[in-house]
């Protein structure tokens, strides 16, 4: 498909705009839209123009326009249908996207073929991009500032099923991918049977457990006979979408013993195939007792900047889409990975919980000249240790190969030990023959130890002085300006859809979030010009161990002092 025409004058002679300039106000968010955003679309008008063909096929409709709406899914929560529909009655979309009052739309399915296009372009932050570039250039966002990095789960877009389930489910998908490969003629004896046992009919759930055993047996025997048939086939057939994951899931929920014997798989290993729809979701877990919260889908990090006393304002610097079992460990480099691609530089400081802390983590920040600000996590406890004994008890200095206990005896022995394959180093402190009398042994060394050992990594020194200056109150303090980060997911979650895909697969999740950042951040540059985004309390009262009343009162009485809040308050 080739692009179509695009004349700037033209739309714009007789475009809304044009037509009816006083419809709207001068800060309505749809004039604003097509005073500051449209042009930033229309200004990457030739990267949008790789996703086509140049004279290949008929005129597509306009790639800007279509980038426009999808923005506009998001700042407004509509899917396709109703989107095609607002394009074509809304007013205020009309106004937006520059066009005329008489454009009459276009079918829903055009979105879902311009975000394939995007994402097979590599063109899925392209948004994004256009909007940070346009902060950075009104200076809103700095390429070094203050910021703060957490993490959410996304739910995917395909329902929870069984084991048994999945292996029915995706021998019923490569039953009818092959139909479409193969005649009635060139079909195995066993076709019609396992098309009416896995497409035709469905599983009864009110079944005893003995009887779904017995399905899950015959699945997996199932699965292997169909693979066996298709072993001999060419390449094209064996290595098929729907093939190749039936093979998959097979090897993860069967074993095949020498005998010839298929066992299901009592304990599943992470990254299990949880629906065939969309084999990229998977499932993890997050808290514990009763805040523990499980769910199949991603993961997404969110890094925002920190508004200063003067201005509260903040905008979302990146978005990471992650697979769910991926660690926010991995989602730190991973962000700033994403910000250098976007034009941003590490930011001077960075505040993060505790999962994103770790002594590589500090030390690698503190080389590269900015700081990761989060509280260290406590060292792996043991039961038959007393709290007091743990390693952040001990005084550890790597450089002097020693290690002071809280007795205060020093170490007898220090051994470096490098791993062969992956080279991580360890050090290992051993306090010998000190231990056998000391008072403190019972709740100090190990029952089956003879004397106290610890095992550090090489940047143990850093998270050593990070445990140490969390118990500082300038610590908690400046740790105050990450709970923004809360609010701003809420803020994702509730306006822009963020908490659950409207796309299956990784790549079109990763999308969906960038163009919801990309949405948020447009939303909170309105606001800022609307004069809606209020000042922040000032910092220097909390510092100065201010009360809360007064805190809250400087807060309400900025927004208004008349307000009832700010009266109750004073």
């Amino acid at each position: 498909m080739s692009l179509p025409k695009f004349d700037v004058q033209g739309s714009l002679f007789e475009s809304l705009g044009s037509i009816a300039p006083d419809l709207f106000d001068d800060k309505d968010k749809y004039k604003l839209f097509a005073r500051k955003v449209w042009p930033l679309l229309a200004a990457r008008r030739e990267q949008l123009a790789q996703c086509y063909q140049p004279e290949n096929g008929r005129p597509g409709i306009e790639p800007v326009v279509l980038l426009g709406v999808l923005i506009f899914q998001f700042l407004e929560r509509v899917p396709d249908r109703q989107a095609a529909e607002l394009v074509k009655y809304h007013l205020g979309w009309k106004l937006a996207l520059n066009l005329k009052l008489g454009a009459e739309g276009f079918h829903p399915t055009s979105l879902v073929n311009f975000r394939q296009r995007l994402l097979e372009a590599g063109k899925s932050d392209l948004a994004l991009r256009a909007v940070l570039g346009a902060l950075e250039k009104e200076g809103f966002i700095a390429k070094r500032s203050k910021q703060r990095l957490d993490s959410t789960h996304i739910v995917g877009a395909v329902a929870r099923l069984s084991a048994l389930e999945c292996v029915r489910e995706t021998l019923a998908l490569a039953l009818e991918e092959l139909q479409r490969n193969f005649v009635e003629s060139e079909r195995p004896e066993f076709w019609e049977q396992f098309w009416e046992r896995y497409v035709e009919c469905k599983l009864d759930y009110k079944s005893t457990a003995e009887v779904l055993q017995s399905k899950r047996r015959q699945a997996g025997a199932d699965c292997l006979r169909l693979l066996k048939w298709l072993e001999p086939l060419g390449p094209e057939i064996r290595e098929a979408k729907g093939v190749a994951l039936l093979r998959e899931v097979f090897a993860q929920q069967y074993e095949l013993e020498q005998s010839g014997k298929i066992e299901p798989v009592k304990v599943h290993g992470t990254g299990v195939v949880q629906n065939p729809h969309d084999p990229e979701a998977q499932w993890s877990a997050k808290g514990q007792g009763k805040q523990k919260r499980d769910w199949v889908g991603y993961k997404v990090q969110v890094a925002e900047t920190v508004g200063s006393q003067e201005d509260a304002s903040s905008f979302i610097t990146s978005v990471v889409t992650q697979r769910a079992t991926e660690s926010d460990d991995a989602g730190l480099p991973a962000t700033l990975q994403k910000q250098q691609s976007l034009g941003l530089e590490e930011p001077r400081e960075l505040y993060a919980d505790g999962a994103y802390i770790s002594a590589k983590a500090i030390h690698e920040a503190k080389e590269a000249g900015w700081e990761l600000m989060g509280p260290a996590q406590p060292s792996a406890a043991r039961k038959d240790l007393e709290k007091e004994y743990r390693i952040e008890a001990f005084d550890i200095r790597i450089r002097e190969r020693k290690a002071f206990c809280p007795a205060g005896k020093t170490s007898t022995n220090c051994s470096k030990l490098t791993e062969e394959k992956s080279g991580k180093v360890t050090y290992r402190f051993e306090f010998g023959s000190q231990c056998h009398d000391c008072v403190h042994r019972v709740g100090c060394v190990p029952s089956d130890q003879a004397h106290r050992t610890i095992a550090v990594g090489a940047y143990h020194e850093a998270i050593q002085q990070r445990r140490i200056e969390q118990q500082r109150r300038e610590f908690r303090l400046r740790m105050h300006q990450r709970n923004a980060i809360e609010g701003t997911i809420s803020e994702l979650v509730r306006g822009h859809g963020l908490r659950r895909a409207r796309y299956r697969g990784l790549a079109k999740v990763d999308l969906q979030n960038q163009l919801i950042a990309a949405a948020c951040n447009i939303k909170r540059w309105f606001q800022k010009l609307q004069g809606t985004i209020f000042a922040a309390p000032r910092e220097d009262a909390a510092l100065s161990g201010a009360s809360l009343r007064e805190v809250l009162a400087n807060y309400f009485v900025q927004i208004d002092p008349r307000s009832f809040w700010a009266k109750a308050i004073a």
